[in-house]
C-alpha cells in the first residue's frame, strides 16, 4: 500500500456517500491507523477475540500492501477507521453487516467472512466449555 503524500495530506469524511469532502475527522495513514488497531484492540477486546483480531489485521494489511488504487487505498483506510471507531465504543456488540456491503462483496471476500465467522462461533463454543 503505497499512498501518496497528496492522498494523505487532505482530511475526508469517513463514510460519506457524497464523495470525499474535508472534514474534522481526518483520515489517518496507514502506519497510525495499523497501530491503533492493536492498541484498540489490547484495550477492548478478551485475549482470544484481541489474538483473532490482530491476526487478521495482519494478513489484511499485508494483503493490501502493494495497491496503488488511490480509491482502493481510502476506502480500505475508511473501512479499518470506522471498524477500530466501532470497537473504541462497543458499537459493534451484537451489530449484523450492512446487506449493501455484503452484496458488493466478491466470492473470495465472502469466503473470507464465512472464515471469520466459524473462528468466532469456535472461539466462543471453547469459551462456553471452560467457564463450565
Amino acid at each position: 500500500m503505497r499512498p501518496s503524500l497528496h492522498l494523505l495530506a487532505n482530511p475526508v469524511t469517513v463514510g460519506s456517500t457524497k464523495g470525499l469532502k474535508p472534514a474534522s475527522l481526518a483520515l489517518l495513514p496507514p502506519i497510525p491507523l495499523y497501530r491503533r488497531l492493536f492498541r484498540t484492540h489490547r484495550n477492548h477486546l478478551d485475549p482470544r477475540m484481541r489474538l483473532l483480531g490482530d491476526e487478521y489485521v495482519k494478513s489484511e494489511f499485508r494483503a493490501h500492501r502493494n495497491v496503488e488504487n488511490p480509491m482502493h487505498i481510502i476506502g480500505f483506510l475508511t473501512e479499518w477507521q470506522m471498524y477500530a471507531q466501532k470497537i473504541e465504543g462497543d458499537e459493534w456488540l451484537g451489530e449484523k453487516l450492512d446487506k449493501g456491503k455484503i452484496d458488493k462483496m466478491s466470492d473470495q471476500q465472502l469466503g473470507q467472512m464465512y472464515e471469520l465467522m466459524r473462528e468466532i462461533r469456535k472461539q466462543g463454543q471453547e469459551g462456553s466449555e471452560e467457564d463450565g
